[in-house]
């Protein structure tokens, strides 16, 4: 008995090995994507694309290092760390595949608040420079950056933390115009910043509540003290880059490589500065020594990670909602699919490393992120090629920067900001769909100016639950005369037999942010599921009635559904009655199953839509030509299908 007991302890031990070793390669493949695309990299397609994308994208990751290094109260030297460690962590553990991971605006700015608060300049004058030291840079320095990479530490601990929780799956609370809002009000707060820089003027760091409108109003009470050099210098600089980046985005469909108007401006600028001898002359600030080489890895300093727990969770938060909006944007572009919890390790694990390296908070930038997009990028490849053309300028071309004029640095992150800036256009999108979405737009704008990026957001998170919940008990989730999903069997005889299925499917809920997704996905994978099955039905003239497509319920459809011939084309008709109100994710989502149906050659038809649902589709989608897509019923739907097949038989008979 004992031997026949051990063997059987045996094969269950040999079955959970087995077990263990298949489910670990497939975390690996998971939580690794590298290993999932590099394998299958093509050298002969994707090498030459990626190479010109990364020669531009490391152009970029170099000046906006610099500037937003600065942006964060920290040496410029240190913005070229962050352009570089963050960049490799997310090509390894990221799933946007057009995603440009480094500095970042709106963190730079949320870690400034923390540098300056426990180093603040007045007491640069109590610190001496030491040859001996990292880098040779002054103490002042080494804890300025000490906390800015502390704030990092903490700020990716969270995100990991968030990773392990499994949060991402919250991540539908965080709607678009919210996202959209938040981004343009920190965008504002960037622009600002760099007021000083731009106009040539001596400002102290300010900051907190209202700190935007006390800036202006410094800078009104002081317009006697703006350096007229700095500022024709930085309008001159604004309007070059806008006027050729223009250019670029006009012709770039005729020229393989743009213009990299940013080095060259870089160029010019320091040696104008240089040859003219700028910084004495005319008293133009410079970026100053910047030394070459990376120094020895070291630990945050951990005794100040409580003093910056605010910071580290905006961070945190402000860096991935702006990060993953841009990865769900380039999956939705390029046709592939971004796990939202894996984007928490990946920007998690980019600001925890590096902060051993001495770098800011990092996160994905728009800005870097359309680059790839111009430049036809086609996987993390580009990025990793930015890392070494970045880790040249680190240890030979950096020192050469000495004497860049910091107004031109600033007008370079102003520019770059263009795409956050021009979301004030979104404005007037949310006014033709939905209202309310509207002024969560504005009341988001407003307090993300007038406090901080992670304030907004909160408050922008909140309204959108407050709206939800204040609508949803007034809804209409019920509709006796559409309970059910029916399928109506259509004998047509056109060179034989042949059958065309239409599908009622009723939707009796509200379509908004927080079930559009479901909504989407049960959709596609009824259709998908009769496609892959593909039973012929034993009856073709009975209607059989499954259960309801409930868009807000935890399951998905329950029954069997008749399956259609493999030649035989579908309808859907989606009967709105039910659908009492909407928000604009809702609307987007009716566009996008528009467009996924139509590209699989399957009628998508609208039965009883109101006029403001008619009107917000046509605007979103820009459907304003294809009005044949909506019907007064679900008897006129039926109808028009009938007529359609009718007249598509009497066409092959004519041709015949």
């Amino acid at each position: 008995m004992t031997g026949v007991k051990r063997k059987k302890n045996n094969v269950v031990w040999r079955k959970i090995n087995s077990f263990h070793c298949a489910d670990f390669k497939q975390w690996c493949l998971r939580r690794l994507p590298i290993l999932e695309w590099a394998p299958c990299y093509n050298l002969k397609e994707n090498l030459i694309p990626d190479t010109v994308s990364g020669i531009m994208l490391a152009v970029q990751q170099v000046t906006q290092g610099l500037a937003f290094a600065i942006l964060s109260s920290v040496h410029p030297v240190f913005g070229l760390y962050g352009s570089l460690f963050p960049a490799i962590i997310y090509a390894i553990f990221g799933m946007g595949r057009h995603v440009a991971t480094g500095t970042f605006a709106l963190t730079s700015l949320i870690s400034a608040n923390a540098v300056e608060r426990l180093v603040p300049q007045t007491s640069q004058n109590f610190t001496t420079y030491s040859n001996s030291g990292v880098l040779g840079l002054s103490d002042f320095e080494m804890q300025r950056i000490g906390v800015a990479a502390a704030v990092s530490f903490l700020g990716g601990i969270i995100q990991i933390a968030m990773f392990v929780l499994q949060l991402g799956s919250a991540t539908f609370l965080l709607t678009e115009p919210v996202i959209s809002a938040m981004t343009t009000g920190a965008a504002t707060h960037v622009v600002t910043s760099q007021v000083k820089y731009l106009l040539g003027m001596k400002m102290p760091y300010i900051s907190g509540p209202l700190g935007f409108f006390y800036i202006y109003a410094y800078v009104f009470e002081n317009i006697k003290s703006v350096q007229l050099e700095a500022l024709l210098l930085s309008l001159l600089s604004i309007v070059v880059l806008v006027l050729v980046k223009e250019l670029n985005e006009q012709f770039k469909r005729k020229i393989k490589v743009v213009l990299p108007v940013d080095l060259v401006l870089i160029i010019a600028a320091s040696f104008a500065c240089y040859f003219a001898n700028m910084e004495y002359t005319y008293g133009l600030d410079v970026v100053g020594h910047i030394p070459d080489g990376i120094p020895s890895p070291k630990a945050p300093s951990m005794n100040i990670l409580s003093e910056v727990v605010t910071e580290a969770f905006g961070v945190a938060l402000v860096g991935y909602v702006a990060s993953l909006a841009l990865a769900q944007g380039s999956a939705k572009k390029f046709k592939y699919s971004v796990d939202d919890n894996q984007e928490f390790l990946a920007h998690g694990l980019s600001n925890v490393i590096p902060s051993f390296f001495f770098c800011i908070p990092s996160a994905a930038a728009m800005g870097r992120t359309a680059g790839l997009y111009s430049t036809g990028s086609k996987t993390q490849v580009a990025c990793l090629i930015s890392c070494i053309l970045v880790l040249i300028v680190i240890y030979a071309v950096g020192p050469l920067l000495y004497w860049l004029p910091m107004c031109v640095l600033a007008s370079i992150i102003v520019v770059g900001l263009k795409g956050m800036l021009i979301q004030f256009r979104d404005l007037k999108k949310y006014w033709n769909v939905d209202k309310i979405d509207w002024s969560i737009w504005v009341s988001t704008y407003i307090f993300t100016i007038c406090f901080a990026a992670n304030v907004g957001l909160l408050f922008g998170v909140v309204c959108t639950i407050a709206v939800v919940i204040a609508r949803f008990p007034r809804a209409k989730t019920l509709n006796l005369t559409n309970l059910n999903e029916m399928e109506y069997k259509v004998k047509t005889e056109v060179e034989g037999e042949s059958l065309q299925q239409v599908k009622i499917i009723s939707i009796n809920n509200p379509l908004v942010f927080l079930n559009a997704k479901k909504f989407h996905a049960d959709l596609m994978n009824t259709i998908q599921k009769e496609n892959a099955n593909n039973q012929p039905p034993d009856d073709i003239n009975k209607c059989e009635q499954n259960t309801l497509l409930n868009s807000t319920s935890n399951g998905t459809c329950n029954g069997e559904t008749p399956q259609p011939y493999p030649n035989e084309k579908c309808s859907v008709i989606l009967d709105c009655i039910g659908l009492t109100f909407f928000d604009y994710t809702g609307v987007s989502t009716l566009v996008q199953v528009y467009m996924d149906f139509k590209s699989q050659n399957i009628d998508f038809l609208l039965a009883n839509c109101t006029a403001s649902l008619k009107k917000a589709v046509q605007y979103c989608g820009h459907l304003e030509s294809d009005k044949h897509i909506f019907f007064e019923s679900v008897s006129a739907a039926i109808g028009a299908i009938h007529l359609n097949k009718n007249l598509s038989k009497f066409s092959d008979h004519s041709e015949v």
